[in-house]
């Protein structure tokens, strides 16, 4: 056991240590205060005054309703100016800075509005956009008012209809209930996905690139193979987790803080009604655990065998393919059981060993199943888990030994065969 902690500790240290750990998380972190500041970061760049845009109003009767409208839309940062000068004193007013555009109305053969967007450049579309949909209400407006049709009627008929959903059964979720649990379930599966992927591959380059220095040699003299393969499986996990614990705290923290800054907006908001933590129900967070755990230690036992199989690291990436695939698929069905997690395409993969941790995970997650069903896909990830640990345990032992060409499959019998010796 000692020793399988020497080994573990020194993975753990070693990784920490590198400069592609220390780069990566630093981005990381970086990308995290970037996105959950965005709207602070676009605020200080938009401070300085608002967007001004000067209206001529060549029919003399748009403007009025179109302010109207503008004024309902309440759009913050943008502001809609009745200018009385030629269109061409206002184009240059507009080259010279006074307005940021100049917005022409007038009324077309059938007495509807039309308008005419002059600017310097078009590519603030968000706000060009902005005044196409207030004189798109503006024109329904006066089109109503022509054909004698209360505006206020016009809206009743297009306001949403009322469209309840009720489930019978007594363990379905609610549609409310189901989509937060969606929104939950969709990042913790994205979560996993991407950690089993890079530290599941990290597992097996870092036994190829020892293999390479001959590191091996000396290891082996010292440390049974067997410990070598679970101390490099927990402690790349353990830097995993690390990197994890650190992005997941300096996102909280930007989140809070963005929430309560200045220019916190849509973004914020959106996200937090997305993902409302205090609603994750406390089954939801032990299952992700529990299947977290299991999906890498299945898929880092596999990556550790087959990377002991090479003897370069630029050969481990063709050998671990077969095993980034299954990954790959498994998250692939996750996906598209998200929008059905009743499918039996969904519930008969859930209990493929490759597919539990995330497709049981889903279903778990999104639909009340019967408790005996977890339980059933966690007994068989176990035992899977512990088949291949017994497997991988032999073609380690035997592989770290293997030197020469070693991308083939053939080398797992080889591998099998040297560690009888």
């Amino acid at each position: 056991m000692n020793k399988l902690l020497i080994v573990l500790m020194h993975t753990y240290k070693t990784r920490i240590k590198s400069k592609a750990f220390i780069t990566t998380t630093i981005i990381s972190l970086l990308l995290i205060v970037g996105l959950t500041n965005m709207q602070s970061i676009i605020g200080a760049f938009n401070d300085e005054e608002k967007i001004t845009i000067a209206v001529l109003d060549k029919s003399g009767e748009l403007y009025e309703p179109f302010a109207e409208q503008f004024k309902i839309a309440k759009v913050e940062d943008l502001e809609v100016v009745k200018a009385n000068k030629s269109e061409q004193e206002l184009i240059d007013k507009v080259q010279d800075g006074d307005y940021d555009a100049l917005l022409v109305l007038q009324k077309n053969s059938q007495n509807m509005p039309e308008a005419t967007f002059k600017a310097e450049t078009v590519s603030g579309a968000g706000w060009i956009d902005t005044l196409e949909q207030t004189l798109q209400q503006t024109k329904t407006v006066l089109a109503t008012k022509n054909l004698g049709v209360d505006p206020g009627q016009v809206a009743e008929i297009y306001a949403p209809v009322s469209f309840d959903t009720v489930a019978l059964k007594d363990s379905a979720k609610s549609e409310e209930e189901l989509n937060q649990a969606r929104s939950i379930v969709y990042v913790l599966l994205f979560l996993i996905y991407f950690f089993v992927i890079f530290y599941g591959s990290m597992i097996s380059t870092e036994v190829a690139t020892e293999k390479s220095s001959r590191v091996m040699e000396i290891l082996i003299s010292s440390v049974s193979p067997v410990k070598q393969m679970y101390g490099k499986i927990f402690g790349v996990a353990l830097v995993g987790l690390t990197q994890l614990a650190l992005i997941f705290m300096v996102g909280f923290i930007s989140i809070k803080s963005a929430a309560k800054g200045e220019h916190s907006g849509s973004t914020i908001d959106s996200f937090s009604s997305y993902i409302q933590l205090d609603q994750l129900p406390i089954s939801t967070v032990i299952y992700a655990i529990v299947f977290f755990l299991l999906g890498f230690l299945l898929y880092a036992t596999l990556l550790a065998m087959l990377g002991s199989l090479v003897n370069k690291v630029e050969e481990a990436n063709q050998v671990i393919t077969p095993v980034i695939l299954l990954i790959v698929v498994a998250f692939m069905i996750a996906m598209s059981g998200l929008a059905a997690p009743d499918a039996s395409f969904v519930t008969i993969t859930s209990f493929i060993p490759f597919f539990t941790p995330m497709i049981m995970f889903l279903r778990a997650g999104m639909l009340n199943i019967p408790i005996w069903e977890v339980m059933l896909g966690i007994g068989i990830l176990i035992a899977t888990i512990a088949l291949f640990a017994v497997i991988a345990a032999k073609v380690y032992r035997g592989g770290v030994l293997m030197y020469g060409s070693a991308t083939s499959f053939k080398n797992l019998k080889k591998a099998l065969q040297l560690s009888k010796k």
